[in-house]
């Protein structure tokens, strides 16, 4: 949403007042926040994709969005980790759910590239929340038709960059492979952070790297600091637009129990918050969260770290969109 030179810039609608209206009363939009029709334009559309077909393991992540908007009731519009008040720089709106097709994962995709089209072509940047990580693929084609291949940072224990699955080529577990493919991705700007666990054999780390991806493994944050991490990060990145796809399972178990494919031996959520806010420099122009599953979370845990990741990468647009 731009203001010409000539007209002042709307004055954004923010949260619901909670000395007002209790947190856990009235609608659960992304933190509290006005839908996107009643606000008409927004710079920053938070939009939910319930879809999870494309998942190998354990189902569930069509419910993700929803959980992530209950969990965000607890957010409170000062973001002290960055020094701003997102929703007052930025106009950011509930665009509620792209409704795609559970049963048929190529009509899905199409779906979602075509809600995602029309919500960029407004002029707003896109904090998706998922939904399976297949969803990444239509919201990277969508994003490069507005900005040309973009970098890459991928937050996630898996790779998902493998060829397919039981014979299909769109699920949650090659959506990068895809997008490389389609030459929507700056191969020369792709990283995943977090990754871990058993794979099937070394040829998926061989291929891996041929598409272009650096691999910066959980044990890599352990041992070298979130610090040294971020850095090495930014100077990958440099001044391209950047996308960022978060999958939930990035998060060791103990900080994210509610997802489909768990891994040991993962980030904490304090380590992926802070390695966001280290990126708060880059050129963000749009993020996914994904592969929350609420039937498997306990006590929110998972909703929670999940909304609070969501607030970080949305204070680092508004803040870039303000600027």
């Amino acid at each position: 949403m731009t203001a010409s030179a000539s007209t002042p810039r709307p004055e954004p609608r923010g949260p619901v007042d909670s000395s007002r209206v209790p947190r856990f009363a009235g609608p659960a939009t992304f933190a509290r926040l006005p839908r996107l029709d009643e606000v008409g334009s927004a710079d920053i559309a938070v939009v939910g994709v319930p879809f999870d077909t494309g998942v190998s393991y354990r189902p569930g992540a069509r419910f993700g969005g929803n959980a992530i908007r209950e969990a965000s009731r607890l957010l409170r519009p000062y973001n002290p980790a960055q020094d701003a008040s997102p929703f007052a720089l930025a106009q950011v709106a509930d665009a509620g759910d792209i409704a795609a097709n559970p049963f048929h994962i190529e009509e899905a995709v199409e779906t979602v590239e075509a809600a995602a089209d029309d919500l960029l072509a407004t002029g707003a940047r896109l904090m998706t929340l998922g939904g399976d990580h297949t969803i990444a693929l239509p919201l990277l084609r969508s994003v490069a038709k507005v900005h040309g291949p973009v970098a890459l940072l991928h937050f996630d224990a898996h790779l998902d960059t493998w060829d397919t699955y039981f014979g299909a080529e769109y699920t949650h577990g090659t959506p990068f492979r895809r997008a490389v493919e389609e030459g929507i991705l700056d191969t020369s700007a792709l990283s995943h952070v977090g990754t871990r666990g058993p794979l099937y054999g070394k040829q998926d780390l061989d291929d891996d790297e041929k598409l272009g991806f650096g691999i910066v493994t959980s044990a890599d944050v352990m041992r070298r600091g979130v610090d040294e991490i971020t850095d090495q990060l930014r100077q990958r990145i440099g001044d391209r637009p950047l996308y960022i796809s978060v999958d939930i399972d990035v998060l060791d178990p103990a900080h994210a129990p509610g997802t489909g494919t768990p891994e040991a031996g993962g980030l904490t959520s304090r380590e992926l918050l802070e390695i966001i806010r280290g990126l708060a420099s880059c050129r963000l122009v749009s993020a996914d969260l994904v592969e929350v599953a609420p039937a498997y979370d306990h006590a929110e845990i998972t909703a929670v770290a999940a909304s609070h990741t969501a607030y970080e990468l949305t204070t680092i647009m508004a803040r870039q969109i303000s600027a």
